[in-house]
């Protein structure tokens, strides 16, 4: 066999890897923006049905003032903060929307009434529901990120990354709980 062509193979197949390469990391990068933006369905169809609980609580009790204030304040906050770019800031405000979801069970528990009415349950289910599907979408949007951090450090394909560093060096943070959030459920007891 010709030099030449063993060289010309040689080049071919690392072409064809380097391709491989860029497209299997453009396709992680891609499953982790669909990923983002299940998790914004998960947010903005959370945000209407609170719209829908708060109205039907509104004939029961003021808290729902308060509450819809926090939560539009906190979509508010959310939506600049995507607006900047700023992906810490946007998952701190709806991580403290979660919090208010998990806190209308203890006040539904004040209100009999309210406990009782249908409308007020069912949408206190589609809270859950919500709840648990965000929860799915924030792990499936950390799964994927996972795989893509892992996949860009991995020994030939990080010296891929740093040729096409534009296209391909992404830092994307984890949906977690805040330190303080952590700390607190670590220090959890029951008291009897």
């Amino acid at each position: 066999m010709n030099t030449g062509v063993i060289i010309l193979i040689v080049l071919l197949i690392i072409a064809g890897f380097i391709v491989m390469t860029y497209n299997s990391l453009i396709a992680l990068i891609e499953s982790i923006r669909n990923n983002q933006k299940q998790i914004d369905i998960q947010l903005d169809r959370r945000f209407k049905v609170f719209e829908s609980l708060i109205n039907v609580v509104k004939k029961y009790m003021d808290y729902e003032q308060t509450t819809l204030k926090d939560v539009v304040a906190l979509r508010n906050q959310a939506q600049q903060a995507s607006a900047r770019g700023d992906e810490a800031s946007r998952m701190a405000a709806e991580n403290k929307i979660s919090n208010i979801a998990s806190n209308l069970n203890l006040v539904f528990e004040q209100y009999p009434q309210l406990k009782a009415n249908q409308n007020c349950l069912q949408l206190q289910e589609e809270i859950v529901n919500t709840e648990n599907k965000l929860a799915y979408a924030k792990q499936s949007f950390n799964d994927s990120v996972e795989r893509y951090n892992a996949s860009k450090k991995s020994f030939f394909t990080s010296m891929i990354v740093s040729l096409f560093k534009s296209k391909l060096d992404f830092d994307f943070p984890y949906w977690q709980l805040s330190e303080g959030k952590v700390a607190e459920q670590e220090n959890y007891s029951v008291k009897l």
